[in-house]
């Protein structure tokens, strides 16, 4: 039998550890995953594009278990009531190849970006920063706020959206968790002497919306509305002055920040800062750049964590059949047939 995991029991699952709690546990399995990153077998998405938008498969194995998530983004989805993008995921034993878990990976994928970020933050940022600016006020800003909240005790939040509304929502969902909100007038405002800045907006191609000199000395920046070829947010002026630190530098050249950048442009892995083989923050003066654009080993750490985590809650699905003699797998369908061939008139 196979463990399923709905939206309704992810929902359930996360309000029962606590948001901040389940983002805290997700951030220690990423940071697990990525401090042991030679055993993980290692490709970029694969994506099939369509007039309408894309379909993509992300997976990768340690050679205990395998994942993969399907994932789509279809823009003109919200003009009949759909969302923009679903995923849902797979966890599988290595050893027989039987299925674990599946899950829906919406609301999963959501809570992983934003642990993902404060993760590489907790590496990259300043130690004591205290005050970061969401640039971009849709459904992923108030997980963000929430993971650097529990990770890196963020106090301040200054949001800007260019839509009032999105900006409205935020401030009444983010309003019980405890820090300052600030509404800014402007990218700039929000963004001026901030400690961290995370980027996540809607915007299409290749888009400035912060530039060099927005920057103060030590600014750490999450990068993450970029996922595809042709779309991003950062000026590429912010080459020439931050450090730029990627998940797997092969998909984040094609899709990231960095696809502005010669294809010698100098990054870093984040794994290679964990071990120590590449520099991450040298200076309190040096501006660093998450380069973020999703990656599959924070969906295997993901499923990982939510099938842990549901181990004695069990929701099972007769996926695999469970059979008495598995060599004759088929024997009762075709037993079937046979006998209603018996049982048709002549």
């Amino acid at each position: 039998m196979t463990q399923f995991i709905g939206v309704e029991d992810m929902r359930r699952l996360v309000r029962s550890t606590g948001t901040k709690a389940f983002l805290t546990q997700l951030a220690g399995y990423i940071r697990s995953d990525f401090s042991r990153w030679s055993e993980f077998e290692k490709s970029a998405r694969v994506a099939s594009h369509s007039r309408d938008g894309v379909i993509e498969l992300m997976p990768t194995s340690d050679g205990q278990l395998y994942t993969f998530k399907y994932v789509n983004g279809h823009p003109s989805n919200p003009r009949t009531g759909k969302l923009t993008v679903t995923a849902f995921g797979v966890l599988a034993d290595v050893a027989t190849g039987y299925p674990l878990l599946i899950s829906e990976m919406t609301l999963l994928t959501a809570l992983r970006t934003a642990a993902t970020s404060a993760f590489a933050a907790s590496v990259l940022a300043r130690p004591e920063s205290r005050v970061m600016a969401l640039i971009g006020a849709g459904a992923q800003s108030e997980f963000q706020a929430l993971a650097f909240q529990a990770l890196l005790g963020i106090e301040e939040i200054r949001v800007y959206d260019p839509d009032p509304r999105a900006v409205d929502k935020f401030m009444a969902n983010a309003g019980g968790f405890g820090m300052t909100l600030v509404r800014a007038a402007s990218v700039e405002a929000a963004v001026s002497g901030a400690d961290i800045v995370t980027v996540c907006t809607a915007v299409k191609g290749q888009v400035a919306v912060i530039d060099a000199a927005m920057l103060s000395p030590g600014t750490h920046i999450n990068a993450i509305g970029g996922d595809c070829p042709g779309k991003t947010e950062l000026a590429a002026d912010i080459l020439s002055v931050g450090k730029y630190f990627t998940e797997f530098t092969p998909q984040t050249r094609v899709e990231g920040e960095i696809q502005q950048a010669p294809a010698d442009y100098p990054v870093a892995e984040l794994w290679e800062v964990l071990a120590g083989v590449k520099d991450g923050r040298t200076s309190a003066a040096d501006i660093t750049v998450f380069d973020s654009v999703g990656f599959a080993v924070e969906d295997f750490s993901a499923l990982r964590l939510v099938h842990d985590l549901t181990a004695e809650r069990r929701h099972l699905v007769d996926l695999i059949p469970e059979l008495a003699d598995p060599k004759n797998l088929y024997g009762e369908l075709v037993g079937t047939v046979a006998a209603r061939k018996v049982q048709e008139p002549a």
